[in-house]
């Protein structure tokens, strides 16, 4: 998503979508489709591996916030575990006995993790968490009326889609959807942006955008696309009940298929005297929003 006044480039004209209202939309619904008998999404070795560390490739989690995230989520199978002495007696949290912390130095954590990264004298190695599917994402929602998701449409910088978690996780979004191709991968970068929220909020990857919006549609979710050139402000859109924002890539914004897709596409007013704002700002933006809407 790139919410702009003019945008950098001039896409071919084409016919203004039209999204569908809300009310006539509903007004046809049987009530939520069950899930019970979804298969769950399958991926192919290959796709698992360009979404995780590469094969043989270490992947260490590093920084206070997210290293305490990782050691209290059961779902985390943790290899090993560094700390300098200063982070050894400030750290406060409880981990399995068998699981030895390694007390070493400064410069030696700094060894084993990308260059400059702020470590804070404590990293883990891990093994990534179990793969996701959308499918899980809808019965993890099941009886949340409230519910909001995040769709990442082709978001590439993992800082990026780290920062649009932490957001997340701070106004109560559950998930994060993001296509298998074209996305950022789960890495230590990501991680360490996502400062813990790797741990809390699902992240689904998924083959189809349009086809996983299709599929949130009949789960009763509204699905909102963020669009710099929309003449909607979101804080005209209905963000009550369950709700999906769309959010489009650095640079392009929302692919043509995927903003058609949207029920709404809306815009965040900003002032003349800024071009845009960046995907991570736009999402905590527009996050914010919708749990004002809610409470």
């Amino acid at each position: 998503m790139r919410p702009t006044r003019k945008s950098d480039h001039k896409p071919k004209p084409r016919k203004e979508h039209q999204p569908e209202p809300r009310q006539q939309r509903e007004k046809g619904r049987k009530g939520p489709i069950s899930t019970k008998n979804l298969r769950p999404h399958k991926q192919s070795n290959a796709q698992t591996h360009r979404r995780s560390p590469s094969a043989g490739e270490d992947f260490w989690i590093y920084g206070r916030h997210a290293v305490t995230a990782a050691l209290g989520n059961p779902r985390r199978n943790i290899q090993r575990l560094m700390l300098t002495p200063e982070a050894e007696s400030t750290l406060e949290v409880s981990f399995s006995p068998a699981l030895k912390p390694e007390i070493v130095g400064v410069q030696e954590i700094a060894a084993l993790l990308p260059p400059g990264a702020v470590h804070q004298g404590i990293a883990l190695l891990a093994d990534p968490l179990p793969a996701i599917a959308i499918e899980d994402v809808i019965a993890r929602v099941k009886n949340n009326p409230q519910a909001t998701i995040v769709v990442l449409d082709q978001v590439t910088d993992p800082r990026n889609v780290g920062a649009i978690m932490r957001s997340a996780a701070a106004f109560g979004a559950e998930a994060i959807i993001l296509p298998e191709r074209n996305s950022a991968s789960v890495s230590p970068t990501l991680a360490k942006a996502a400062s813990g929220a790797l741990e809390t909020v699902l992240m689904a990857r998924v083959t189809n955008i349009k086809r996983a919006l299709e599929l949130l549609k009949k789960e009763e979710f509204w699905c909102i696309g963020l669009d710099g050139g929309a003449k909607t402000a979101i804080g005209s859109v209905d963000l009550s009940g369950r709700v999906v924002l769309v959010m489009g890539s650095e640079g392009r914004g929302l692919r043509r298929l995927v903003a058609q897709s949207c029920d709404v596409l809306a815009s965040l007013p900003i002032s003349s005297a800024m071009e845009s704002l960046n995907v991570s700002a736009a999402a905590a933006i527009a996050l914010y929003e919708a749990a004002r809407k809610r409470s």
